[in-house]
């Protein structure tokens, strides 16, 4: 959401930043509505005033035995037109906020201009990329010849998009959320947190997934709706808040599924799991003080990073364009970790700063002490990471092609229960702990 007294103070500046990503001059028909909504509300107001003397008028005269017929028709007239002045003010109003509402965050000076990912702008890149053989499988070959990932099955119960794990496979995903989580928690000062899976209209509008994303969400018939990302649960603790600048910043991370209808992307990533309905990911939500979210930006990036080090996954940091950064964000920095089947990066994270765009939406508000005034929070989000990339990462990066098994990474082991590699179903127990 935008703030109306600043377009109509600087409308230049919205339509220039908005340009930056393509679109066209938006701020004429934004200040139309306004300027209209605004004329409404200064008749209601002239009336209601006119409204009150007459009435006082009418009381004095009848106080005076006198005829106050007339004045009573005016005023009578007066509430006709001041209930078409109230639904035509509503109206406007609507209007105003679903045209505010459908307008993306305006971005920082430091997001480079682009047209697409194309124009992205690589900032660092960390470790060397792996190129086992010429021939290096990917993920889903890996995991069939494995025996742990059935996609057929999954698909009989759900169709298409939907993957089915088992044994050890199974257990090194759940020990990568667990590690995550660990990390985020010890090392990070992270708060772990346990969300609702399931959230109404108010929480996906407040973090700017609706009214325009809806497509790419799913809804039950009870009219709520599963979370597409943690990002939605966590940033909501604040909404309707009002917090003390001392508390600031709060840093929030979980573990939840996540659910994504993938509208739009027929015949992209159709096999495997890069591109699932439902996947897991631990997410990070930072509430920051405005002249601190830079700064926890740039942290939060590095919390990322740091899962990845660890994991000793090679990978590399961009910052997203213009062109190809999301509504809600003014900054972002994706993520993409090296897969040698694939011989490219993938993003695995992606750590945007929204600036006071959600905070608006959802009225998540901070007071200095001492100050009466409050002011708008910073939201930041970021996947800490995408726990089935990150499986995916391993898999091709600790593949190993001479008998087709996939190496535990190091930071793994203590949640493996001993296991120190995945070999195909049907070697034995003994061989699978040593590898």
């Amino acid at each position: 959401m935008h703030d109306i007294a600043a377009i109509r103070k600087d409308p230049a500046a919205y339509d220039k930043n908005w340009a930056r990503r393509g679109l066209s001059v938006q701020t004429p028909a934004i200040l139309k509505l306004d300027t209209d909504r605004r004329a409404v509300q200064t008749e209601m107001q002239d009336l209601q005033n006119q409204r009150n003397t007459k009435s006082k008028e009418i009381g004095a005269i009848k106080g005076k035995g006198g005829d106050a017929t007339t004045l009573m028709n005016e005023v009578a007239a007066m509430k006709e037109r001041m209930a078409e002045l109230e639904q035509r003010e509503a109206t406007l109003a609507e209007a105003l906020n679903q045209h505010l509402a459908s307008l993306p965050n305006l971005l920082d000076d430091d997001a480079p201009d682009g047209k697409d990912e194309n124009d992205n702008k690589e900032v660092r890149k960390v470790g060397t990329p792996k190129k086992l053989n010429s021939q290096t499988p990917e993920h889903f070959d890996i995991g069939e010849a494995l025996g742990m990932m059935d996609f057929e099955t999954a698909a009989k119960m759900s169709g298409s998009r939907f993957t089915l794990m088992h044994s050890g496979l199974a257990r090194m995903e759940r020990a990568l959320a667990q590690f995550m989580l660990d990390t985020h928690t010890i090392e990070h000062g992270y708060t772990e947190v346990s969300p609702p899976l399931l959230v109404r209209d108010n929480a996906l509008y407040g973090t700017g997934q609706l009214p325009k994303f809806a497509e790419d969400l799913f809804r039950t018939t009870s009219d709520h709706w599963l979370i597409p990302t943690a990002e939605v649960s966590l940033t909501n603790m604040v909404a309707d808040s009002i917090l003390d600048d001392d508390m600031l910043p709060r840093r929030y991370t979980a573990h939840t599924p996540c659910f994504r209808s993938e509208a739009g992307s027929a015949g992209k990533d159709t096999r495997g799991m890069i591109r699932q309905h439902q996947f897991y990911k631990v997410e990070m939500v930072s509430i920051s003080h405005p002249e601190q979210s830079n700064e926890e930006h740039e942290r939060m990036t590095q919390c990322a990073e740091n899962i990845l080090k660890k994991l000793e996954l090679p990978f590399r940091t961009i910052s997203l364009c213009s062109g190809d950064i999301g509504f809600g964000s003014r900054k972002t920095y994706d993520i993409e970790v090296w897969l040698p089947g694939q011989d490219r990066y993938r993003e695995i994270s992606s750590c945007s700063n929204c600036g006071d765009f959600q905070a608006r939406r959802m009225k998540a508000r901070f007071r200095k002490k001492g100050d009466k005034d409050t002011q708008f929070l910073h939201t930041l989000n970021g996947s800490g990471v995408a726990v089935g990339r990150a499986l995916i990462a391993v898999m091709e990066n600790y593949y190993d092609p001479s008998d087709g098994g996939v190496f535990v990474p190091a930071v793994l082991k203590p949640y493996m229960g001993g296991i120190e590699k995945l070999l195909p179903q049907g070697v034995s127990k003994a061989q699978r702990a040593v590898g």
